[in-house]
Parts: structure tokens; sequence; C-alpha cells
């Protein structure tokens, strides 16, 4: 059992440790972070055989001894290009303060550059080679374009700029993100002398707009004032004409408010005499309700009294009536119970006494038969010489009862009165005590009674028992004389 038992925690253990193995080669990819399985990977799209696979969301299992796994770190990459002295398509040199930001790519074939080229490099290795990525194609791209559309168009420069930039970026595993161009300067100043023509420009167009806005206020203002004039007057005109239709309007509005008022009366007395009546029908409605609720109330309450008072004489009295039925009827069945188990062990001991008392009789008889059966079978089998060894073995006793029978006989209180004239040549007293011995039964009367023979070498001749007892005679005789 132990050793089974050591067997199935060895197997649970061994499959616990699998499983954590197992588990613990189960990686999952963050989302900013891209998982590289490389080692044995298989093969790459185009039939080769493939360097690494790259996982970007999702997880990997890793198989021990023939892969590994590292991770690229998605953050994003801010570098500063300070690029100065870059000459444009002008020959002018000038400078060109950038900030780019940049991060590995998640495209699928960008990720496998990454991986080939970037894997195990530090963050400050990747920036300075993109810096030099980006160094190099932002002068490239100021050599292709003039100052002024540098300055003039930053969209155009940023778009070039992206595009030369990201396809150099792409073959290392790198994506632009954003370009911030803060400033454009040159030794020479033509881009200074650009800004200032641009202000004087800005200055005099602004100058002829606020001569052209103030000559149009002029204008605006007298035909404003003509305005304001012929609307007066047309308003004076149009006041007068609508006071005198609000005059006419007024006085038909007002008899006509006042008939409406007199309709409005007759209708609101006709109206209130109805709801006067309503409301009196309403209200005798609603007291003959409310009494007859009020007395469904006081029935109810009156039922629900009833029913509360007997439920409380039943709690009362016939609940505990029932208790004490039911107590009386458990503690009779107890009592019967008990009477009944009291029976029943009683039983029980003179059942156990009296089979004791057969079982014991039983086995007396039992000895005692097996007894007789051994005395008959020493005896050849003849039961009279059975009888005679068993009387034989019981003989003293006989003497001894015979014995018992006359020994306790007070002698000296007996009184005898001798006349000598007992006729038989004896005396009375030896007549006395003649008949007191033959009151005792011989030992041969004894036998009859029982309805046995005494043996005759017990017997003897009659002649011989009668010399015996007349001799046991004289000698009592003679002891009672002395």
């Amino acid at each position: 059992m132990e050793g089974s038992l050591y067997l199935i925690v060895a197997i649970v253990a061994v499959l616990f440790v699998t499983f954590a193995a197992i588990l613990s080669r189960y990686k999952r990819c963050p989302s900013d972070k891209i998982l590289v399985v490389y080692g044995r990977t298989g093969k790459n799209a185009t039939g080769g055989v493939s360097s690494a696979r790259c996982i970007h969301g999702g997880a990997a299992f890793i198989w021990p001894v023939f892969q590994s796994y590292s991770f690229l770190d998605l953050t994003p990459i801010s570098i500063e290009c300070n690029l100065t002295n870059a000459l444009s398509k002008q020959n002018i040199r000038v400078d060109v303060p950038c900030r780019f930001t940049v991060g590995i790519s998640t495209e699928p074939d960008s990720m496998t550059n990454a991986a080939e080229r970037l894997l195990g490099q530090r963050q400050e290795n990747i920036q300075d080679l993109a810096k030099d990525i980006l160094f190099g194609q932002l002068r490239l791209v100021i050599a292709t374009m003039d100052i002024e559309e540098i300055n003039s168009d930053r969209d155009k420069f940023l778009a070039n700029v992206s595009a030369n930039v990201e396809a150099e970026l792409r073959k290392i595993g790198l994506k632009l993100i954003n370009v911030n161009v803060t400033d454009l300067r040159d030794e020479s100043g033509y881009i200074e002398a650009l800004g200032k023509e641009a202000a004087a420009k800005a200055i005099n167009d602004a100058k002829k707009s606020v001569a052209e806005q103030n000559r149009f206020g002029e204008i605006g203002k007298a035909e404003a004032d003509r305005d304001k004039d012929i609307r007066i007057a047309e308003t004076v005109r149009d006041t007068r004409i609508r006071t005198a239709e609000a005059n006419a309007t007024a006085v038909e509005g007002e008899n006509n408010a006042k008939i409406l008022i007199a309709d409005s009366d007759a209708i609101r007395r006709e109206r209130e005499a109805e709801a006067a009546r309503k409301a009196i029908a309403a209200e005798k409605v609603q007291a003959a309700k409310a009494l007859e609720e009020a007395y469904m109330a006081e029935k109810e309450a009156e039922i629900a009294r009833a029913e509360r008072e007997k439920a409380t004489q039943a709690a009362n009295i016939v609940v505990p009536a029932q208790i004490d039925k039911e107590k009386a009827i458990i503690d009779a069945e107890a009592e019967a119970e008990r009477l009944r188990r009291l029976a029943k062990g009683e039983a029980d001991a003179i059942f156990a006494k009296m089979d004791a008392e057969a079982r014991g009789l039983y086995e007396v008889l039992t000895k005692q038969a097996e007894g007789y059966a051994q005395i008959v079978k020493a005896a050849a089998g003849d039961p009279d010489k059975a009888v005679m060894m068993l009387i034989t073995d019981k003989l003293p006793e006989l003497v001894k009862t015979q014995v018992e029978a006359v020994k306790n006989i007070k002698i000296d209180k007996v009184t005898v009165w001798d006349g000598n004239n007992a006729g038989n040549g004896n005396t009375s007293t030896a007549n006395f005590i003649s008949g007191m011995m033959k009151s005792v039964p011989p030992l041969n009367d004894l036998f009859n009674m029982a309805g046995l023979n005494l043996p005759t070498f017990l017997k003897g001749a009659a002649t011989e028992e009668k010399n015996t007892e007349a001799g046991q005679q004289d000698e009592i005789v003679e002891e009672v004389e002395k």
C-alpha cells in the first residue's frame, strides 16, 4: 500500500514538474514589445531558411534546446538632428535644426529586418545608427530644393524628408513617426532678407487695406445717414396709421371683449352651478362609500379579532391539551414498553433458571445412569449382583439409621413397674426393652417395604436371627440395668 502511494506521489510530481516546465516555455508578448524567436524557426515565405520569427501581440511556445527568444522594445526614440552648412540647390548653405521621432516598425518585413540588425543593441546604439541615416537623407533632400521652396512650402519639404528617410530606416527595421523642423538659417542672410521682404509686403498690403476700408467707411456712413432719415419718416407715418388702426381695433376689441365677458360669465355661472351639483352629489357618494368602507373595515376587523381570539383560545387550551394528550400517550407507551421489557426480562430469568436446573438435573441423572450402567457392567450384567453391590455400599448408612432410632432415647427417664409376672420367664423390664427393640424395623423389613429382597448371606437362618435378637436384647437389658 505504501509503495503504491509513493508511486502515485512520484507520478504526480513528475507531471507537475513537466507542466511547470511547459508553462515556463510558453512566452507571452506585451503590446509594447516584439517577441523574437530565433534558432530553428522553419522556412520563410520565399522558401528559404528563416533567421527569426517575430510576434507582435500574442504568445508562442519556445522549444527547449532548439529555440530561444528575446524582446525588441517598441518605445519611440526622439533624435535631435541639428544639420549645419547643408548645401541647397542654389548652392547656399543653410542650417536646418530638426527633431525626428522613430521607432521599431511592426510590419512583418520590417520586424524581420529589426530582428536581424537591432536585436541585442542598446537604445543609444540604435539612436546613433538612426541619426547617421537621418543626417544623410536630410542633406540629400535639401540639395534637391530651393531655399524659397524649403522656407515657404514646409509640407513639401517634410514630405520629401519623410519619403527618403522612411525608405532608408525600413532597411534596418525602423519607422519614422514624426518630423519637426524648428527653424531655417543661412550664412548669407538670404532667408532673413526674404523674411524682411515678405514683412514689408505684408505691411504695405495692410496699409492699403486700411485706406480702402476708411474710404468705404465714409461712403457707408453717408449712405447710412440718408437711409436713416428715410426710415425715420416712414416710421412716423407708419406709426400714425398703425395708431389709428389700433384705436379702431381697440374699440371693436373692447366691445367684443365685453360680449365675450358676458357670455363667459353666463357660462361660468352655469358651470359653477353644475359643478356645485356634481360636487354635492360626489360628496354624498363619497360619504356613502366612506361609510360602506368603514363598515367593511369594521367587519373585517371583527372577523380578524374573532380569528385572533379563536387562535388565542386554541393556543391557550387546545394546544396544551394536545401536548398533555401526546405526553400521556408517550408516557403510557414508555410504561408499557418498560413493563414489557421487565416481563420479558423476568421470563428470560425464569427460563434461564429452569433451563439451568433442568440441565443440572439432566446432568445428575445422566451421570447416575452412567454410574448404574458401570455397576451393572461390573456385575457381569446381573441385576441382583448390581443391587447387592449398591446395598453393600449403603449398608453402613442403613445400620447407622437403625442405631440413630434408639440413640436419643432417655433411658434414665423411663420408670418401669416390674411385677415379675410376665409369664414368659422374663421380667417386665426385659419385656419392655424387647418390645421397644422390636418396634425398630429390622433390616429385612426395610428392604421388603422398598420392594427389595435382602441377600441370603445377610438374612442368615431363622434360629440364628432369633438367637441374635435375643442376644441383642439381653445385652441391651444388661446395659439398662447397669
